[in-house]
């Protein structure tokens, strides 16, 4: 879907669209990256704007709405720094613009200064403080009485790796033998039961970003921002913990990251011994997840950067969880 032609494609019908946010047609126009989504910078008159282009048929119109709802809520509410929704002229702040017999769904926001934390520096001192974030959020979702008409997607075992998949099957991931088909499908069947057993109460499972890793993170000073709040939706809390090391599970230093957002998320609410046993299974949940998105995001960049051999790593993962050795984490 995303290749160059279709890029150049989307950034003419943005180009054509920046009168709507104030914007000079001129305006400097440049691709930040491709997802779920296709997001570009604009810089002109002045400003900057960061416009999402959503993916044809994944979000509907109404959660696309849902979303940019919570992000003003929580701005309002001081909860969390996050760049503002930027309506256009009309007061809209979804956009449709028309791309033939389709309305292509953007939205723009305003640019926020930062870098995402570096897996080559230090990342503890940013987990403690990305775990205060995270049980702010918490907080607040489960507080927070959204708007009429309020939806987000649902993610449980079911949608994620069950029969319903948001994101594709696991069993089609790339380079996946029959051999490692049926470690995952022995991990599948773990993660089903602990899940089950953990359950769905009011204080586990709610109102969450789902997608708080590296690079939706932006750090300047001592400041950390959030930043895409696009795979928003109702999960469990600790689901949150498992995105923020998306694509790094497998790194030694993920049981000090644990630990660190722990401590952070202690600051500011409460988590029992039973909620920090469940991390490391969450964080497996979460990897054969990513393994089941680039399998069915294969035009990506980051599917065509990891490809194989991250399947291959999420069956030695999914085989040290089968063992019981995923990780010692004592908080």
């Amino acid at each position: 879907m995303y290749d160059p032609p279709f890029l150049h494609h989307l950034q003419g019908l943005l180009r054509e669209a920046l009168p709507r946010w104030g914007m000079p047609r001129e305006a400097a126009l440049s691709l930040l990256n491709v997802s779920e989504n296709a997001t570009f910078l604009a810089e002109g008159g002045g400003r900057k704007l960061v416009l999402r282009v959503y993916r044809q048929g994944y979000h509907q119109p109404a959660e696309m709405q849902s979303e940019l709802a919570w992000i003003m809520a929580v701005r309002r509410e001081g909860v969390v720094e996050t760049p503002a929704p930027v309506p256009g002229g009309d007061g809209q702040v979804l956009q449709a613009l028309p791309d033939g017999e389709l309305l292509r769904n953007i939205a723009a926001f305003e640019y926020m200064e930062g870098v995402e934390p570096q897996e080559s520096g230090d990342l503890v001192p940013w987990f403690q403080q990305l775990g205060a974030i995270t049980a702010r959020l918490h907080a607040h979702g489960r507080s927070w009485q959204p708007p009429a008409g309020f939806t987000r997607k649902r993610w449980d075992f079911t949608t994620m790796l069950g029969q319903a998949p948001h994101w594709g099957r696991w069993q089609d991931a790339m380079g996946l033998d029959t051999e490692g088909e049926a470690v995952l499908a022995q991990a599948a069947d773990r993660l089903r039961h602990r899940l089950a057993r953990y359950g769905e109460a009011p204080d586990r499972f709610g109102l969450v970003h789902a997608d708080l890793r590296l690079t939706n993170l932006l750090a300047e000073g001592k400041r950390l921002g959030v930043i895409d709040f696009d795979d928003s939706g109702f999960c469990w809390y600790l689901y949150d913990f498992a995105a923020s090391v998306s694509f790094i599970e497998h790194e030694p230093v993920v049981p000090a990251l644990m630990r660190a957002w722990v401590e952070g998320y202690r600051q500011v609410g409460s988590l029992a011994e039973t909620d920090i046993a469940m991390l490391p299974a969450f964080v497996m949940l979460r990897r054969m997840l990513l393994t089941a998105w680039l399998a069915s995001h294969a035009e990506t960049p980051t599917a065509q950067a990891l490809g194989a051999g991250y399947t291959a790593g999420t069956v030695a993962l999914a085989r040290r969880f089968l063992q019981g050795n995923l990780w010692h984490i004592d908080c």
